[in-house]
């Protein structure tokens, strides 16, 4: 900003300009250096773009194109520069090779960069200036369209800015791929990190194994059950459910992405998560057995490569080949984690190749394969990239390391004087929650909030200066087991991605979570208009309840990822939009009733409302007796049943009590004796981590807790069920009077995988 007059008049014109800019600077990643200054520049249709070939022209129509279709004419693109109203490409050598310069005046527009990947960027930065209305499809009336005067200067602080993208556990197309290149464009990410390879297919035509993708890109459909609960596949069994890209249209995508500064890495796994090329070439294991492509969940990861025949490494090599002549990238990732070497122990021509490699043991022996493939990747001029297991029994000398199972191995890695890049579970996993679960579609049981996502910094604090030198970015990755089509995988990726793109771009001391947030509401507009099926996750009010079992209580904590949440609630029948009062501190509920709960933006309440049934029941605040005794991994307290806080889909929530293979058979002590009529079992069901609804309940009551009679009963027969499903099992039998409670629950055993089954139950209402 500049610098302030003696004069009030000026002084005060100078602070309503400078206010009126600042908001207008909404742009994500946050520029490095920015100066607002007074005035704007107004686009017209007589604004020309000053560029200098076919490149720097094809970056300008990128823009070009969205005032055709959201202003209704078109700038004009010149080699003849006029005395203003103009946009101008200039070069300059000395700036680093992703850096631009941005000059915005009241007559001109001028781009400084060194490279194309510079001028994509400020144009980016250019676009984020202009109304949100700019991204509209079709013309948009009464908008003006200008920008704020202001020069910015940016680069990035990382060079490797990525977005992993699984292709084998649903597959995407070459539409879905280009639409993701371009949104991670708007945000100046510069990877796309493409997983062709795993158990559940095959998704690269690769023309000296044709079976790849004829068998291996093909599993059988069993979409109708949840991913973990998925049965074993018979190898003669048709696979129909899947689909792969052609080396055609792959060419197609890497030409597409280079326009956009984007280099693509393709990953072919080894030596496990190989299933789908085991399935169609059955020699590549260790002894030649047949088998499916896996339909879901699979684990532990015994078909594996066999490290031992020469043939293993001829099928790899021949499959390199065909990659490299596709993907021009500068790096192989040749995946390397979770390989379970059982069947490696007991191969002979893996104990074979032990001995005559003077190995120590099967971790040698992946070392031995990582080695060999990347000295083979290293001969055609391209550098490995594995996840941080290949560090396991000696890390190949020029291999670089995709840290996942938290930092430690990127850390142990650097030290080593290796390049790393950073993608810690926590919080670089968009297949996590990133809201309340019972809010959510159904994704993988952890959670990566986007507040945590802004937190990440590659660096870790303990590295030495040398150390972090070898951090080269770090990278969001998003597998697919929950998402089947690319409405799910956008709704997983946005907006978290917006904020790894600035804790990866921006410099760390100009970074803040309450003005990114300010910044975001405009983007997500964009995305609106761009018709990106983004999350609303970190608009929801979350609570958190404490039962007060002496004062037959409840307090309720509520709060919401954004910084100073105007949260606002109501209690019983009463409309949120018309009569909710500010929160301010902890609730305390005291008798049966609805809470309701939004965040409020301009006394408007936004995104979904948070709605909670509390009821206060005949057995609350009684101590439960457990004739058969819970799980301890799964354990409550003794009044985990009767605190009338329901569990949510989440089981690791602290609310649930669980029982594998053992029935459940509990009694409640009512303390007096009551008249009931009703009693309700809450319980939860998700298959996928072999949580099964009991498959029959019975409700007896007694007076003096030694004989009891049945009142209620319920069967619950098996169904698959491909959802995370909360469920009140309710009994209701005529009036009678009781002091004891009993209530048993049958347990389903075993699941159809033959796996030891579980109940989880989180209340016991009785009324």
């Amino acid at each position: 900003m500049r610098i302030m007059k003696t004069t009030i008049a000026l002084f005060l014109l100078l602070i309503t300009t400078s206010v009126v800019a600042q908001e207008d600077i909404a742009i994500i990643p946050k520029p490095a250096q920015t100066e607002v200054k007074q005035g704007k520049f107004q686009f017209s249709s007589k604004t020309k773009f000053i560029v200098k070939g076919d490149a720097q022209k094809e970056i300008a129509e990128a823009l070009i194109a969205k005032f055709q279709l959201a202003a209704g004419w078109k700038p004009q693109i010149s080699n003849k520069k006029p005395k203003n109203n103009f946009i101008e490409f200039k070069v300059d050598k000395n700036l680093n090779r992703e850096a631009y310069k941005l000059d915005v005046t009241s007559k001109s527009i001028v781009i400084t960069a060194k490279e194309n990947a510079g001028f994509i960027y400020a144009l980016e930065s250019i676009r984020q200036l202009l109304p949100t209305a700019i991204e509209s499809k079709k013309t948009v009336a009464n908008v003006n369209w200008s920008v704020p005067n202001v020069t910015i200067i940016d680069e990035p602080r990382f060079q490797w800015r990525g977005l992993m993208l699984d292709l084998s556990r649903h597959f995407f197309d070459k539409s879905y791929i280009e639409a993701t290149i371009d949104r991670l464009a708007m945000l100046k990410m510069n990877v796309l990190h493409l997983h062709l390879v795993d158990d559940q297919g095959w998704r690269m035509e690769i023309k000296k194994y044709p079976k790849l993708t004829e068998v291996g890109a093909w599993r059988v459909n069993q979409e109708n059950l949840i991913w973990n609960a998925r049965l074993t596949t018979n190898p003669d069994e048709k696979g129909t459910y899947g689909g792969s890209l052609t080396q055609e249209e792959l060419k197609e995508i890497v030409k597409y992405a280079q326009k956009k500064n984007i280099e693509i890495i393709p990953e072919i796994e080894m030596p496990a998560h190989v299933s789908s090329a085991i399935a169609s070439y059955p020699e590549l294991g260790c002894f030649n057995q047949r088998i499916g492509v896996p339909s879901g969940g699979l684990w532990p990861l015994t078909d594996i490569y066999c490290a031992g025949k020469e043939t293993t490494f001829e099928f790899l090599q021949n499959v390199i080949d065909e990659v490299i002549a596709i993907f021009p990238s500068k790096y192989i990732h040749i995946g390397g984690d979770e390989a379970t070497k059982t069947n490696w122990e007991k191969c002979p021509h893996c104990q074979k190749r032990i001995k005559e490699e003077h190995l120590k043991d099967v971790h040698e022996l992946q070392s031995y394969f990582v080695k060999r493939m990347e000295k083979y990747i290293n001969s055609k001029g391209k550098r490995v990239i594995g996840w941080d297991e290949i560090l396991e029994g000696g890390l190949a000398p020029d291999a670089t390391v995709m840290s996942w199972r938290g930092t430690k191995g990127g850390i142990e890695a650097a030290d080593q004087g290796h390049d790393v890049i950073m993608t810690p579970e926590n919080p670089c996993y968009f297949n996590f929650y990133q809201g309340p679960q019972n809010e959510e579609p159904l994704a993988f049981n952890a959670y990566n909030f986007l507040n945590e996502v802004y937190k990440f910094d590659p660096v870790v604090d303990s590295m030495s200066p040398k150390e972090a030198a070898h951090v080269l970015g770090g990278q969001a990755n998003l597998w697919a087991e929950y998402l089947a089509t690319p409405k799910d995988s956008e709704y997983m990726i946005f907006p978290r991605l917006a904020a790894l793109s600035e804790t990866l771009w921006s410099p760390k001391d100009n970074r803040s979570w309450n003005d990114f947030t300010s910044r975001l509401f405009p983007l997500l507009k964009r995305y609106d208009y761009l018709g990106i099926n983004y999350s609303k996750s970190a608009y929801l009010v979350t609570a958190t309840s404490t039962a007060d079992l002496a004062n037959k209580s409840i307090k309720i904590e509520l709060k919401n990822e954004f910084p100073n949440p105007d949260i606002r609630y109501v209690l019983g029948d009463k409309s949120i939009e018309v009569d909710a009062v500010k929160y301010m501190k902890p609730i305390e509920i005291k008798e049966s009733t609805v809470l309701k709960a939004s965040l409020f933006q301009d006394n408007k309440p936004v995104g979904k409302t948070f709605t909670d049934s509390i009821v206060f029941h005949k057995a609350f605040a009684n101590k439960v007796k457990y004739n058969t005794l819970y799980n301890s991994n799964y354990k409550g307290d003794d009044y985990t049943l009767a605190n009338a806080i329901r569990g949510s889909k989440n089981f690791h929530d602290g609310q649930w009590q669980a029982w594998l293979v053992d029935d459940m058979d509990v009694v409640i002590d009512l303390e007096t004796t009551k008249t009931i009529s009703e009693v309700t079992l809450g319980s939860l069901e998700n298959q996928g981590a072999g949580i099964y609804f009991p498959t029959e309940i019975k409700v007896f009551v007694s007076i003096d807790g030694v004989d009891y009679k049945e009142v209620g009963k319920l069967v619950q027969l098996f169904a698959i069920n491909s959802y995370v499903e909360l469920k009140d099992f309710k009994m209701n039998f005529k009036p009678t009077v009781a002091k004891f409670v009993k209530v048993v629950a049958t347990n389903l055993k075993k699941s159809p995988k033959g796996d030891s089954s579980f109940m989880f139950f989180d209340e016991i209402v009785v009324k």
